[in-house]
């Protein structure tokens, strides 16, 4: 939007005259200020920093706060543990959802892949190709869009419409090569992740990502869930050449199912669930009995006590001994 556009909106949020806001994360910016802010929605939040999300709280005199995500990161998964968060989980997959099939290939496969394209193409289907670059850089490993979308048009499928599409476009750019792609008239999109969200295309039916070792799981299953929106039998493949145990244990997870909580719970023991009480959002705590993996049923029952104990009064036993514990800023293991 244009600055007086911009200034109009939040001149009228800070004087009550607007009462529903939908924006992008300039709502989180100090400049915007509203008069009663009661009710915040944060869609897709993975997308949002730990710091973003308190922010948005900020806000308002404690707002109620309504956080929508297709696939938990591991700090959501501790906060269910630790947070007074209300949990609502949607097990199910909208009427006509197709079960998408993953599979984990390195560039011995390419040949057989790229006929695996052109059959989805010549079956009437679309084509989804995502890279983790736009241009070429000092990374020569990574696949840069820019060039593989001219790679892909002129020696391997210049027999089909190949079109790009990243962040860098002017908006009208996108909107007419992501309209073209809707419209049927692009075969194959080679993208960045501007295609995370936002994009629906019943038609496409393979989703191939490059470098997937380069994504994290979340971005994984949002890049997948662009595929199987319709009635036919949909694919996604992940390419990666990297070895490493962990990176190939991560990939394998998401090959071996769809449901986002369990993705999430296998990002939770491979990255660790973050810090609790700063701004990490991955990594192993400092725990030093506890296991997050194994120890869920006494995690919960924990924090089931926790909600029940009366530490209103200072004096109390439980309350003196959660003061003695922390009042150094560490708690002391006994």
């Amino acid at each position: 939007m244009k600055e007086s556009e911009k200034k109009h909106i939040r001149e009228a949020l800070a004087s009550g005259d607007i009462s529903l806001v939908i924006g992008t994360h300039a709502l989180i910016s100090e400049r915007t200020v509203f008069s009663r802010l009661g009710l915040v929605i944060a869609d897709e939040q993975h997308r949002f920093g730990v710091e973003q999300r308190g922010a948005l709280g900020e806000k308002g005199d404690a707002p109620h706060m309504l956080f929508m995500s297709a696939t938990p990161i591991p700090r959501t998964m501790s906060m269910l543990l630790y947070g007074d968060l209300n949990v609502s989980v949607l097990d199910e997959l909208p009427p006509g959802r197709q079960k998408i099939e993953t599979y984990l290939v390195n560039e011995q496969m390419r040949s057989r892949i790229n006929n695996f394209i052109r059959r989805q193409v010549d079956e009437g289907h679309q084509v989804y190709i995502v890279c983790p670059a736009i241009e070429e850089g000092e990374d020569e490993s990574l696949k840069s869009a820019e060039l593989w979308a001219e790679t892909l048009q002129r020696s391997v499928f210049p027999d089909r419409r190949v079109a790009l599409l990243h962040g860098r476009m002017k908006g009208q750019e996108k909107e007419a090569v992501m309209r073209s792609f809707a419209d049927g008239e692009t075969d194959i999109l080679v993208a960045t992740t501007v295609i995370e969200v936002g994009v629906d295309v019943p038609n496409a039916t393979l989703m191939v990502i490059e470098n997937a070792e380069r994504f994290g799981l979340s971005q994984l299953h949002q890049l997948r869930g662009r595929v199987g929106r319709g009635s036919a039998e949909s694919y996604c493949v992940l390419f990666s050449e990297n070895k490493n145990p962990d990176t190939q244990a991560r990939l394998k997870a998401l090959c071996a199912t769809n449901d986002g909580f369990a993705i999430a719970e296998q990002d939770l023991m491979l990255r660790g669930p973050g810090d609790f009480f700063g701004s990490q959002q991955h990594g192993l705590p400092a725990f030093k009995v506890a296991n997050l993996s194994l120890d869920v049923q006494t995690l919960q029952r924990a924090k089931a006590a926790a909600e029940r104990a009366d530490l209103s009064d200072p004096a109390s036993p439980l309350a003196q001994r959660i003061d003695m514990l922390f009042s150094h800023g560490t708690p002391v293991l006994n």
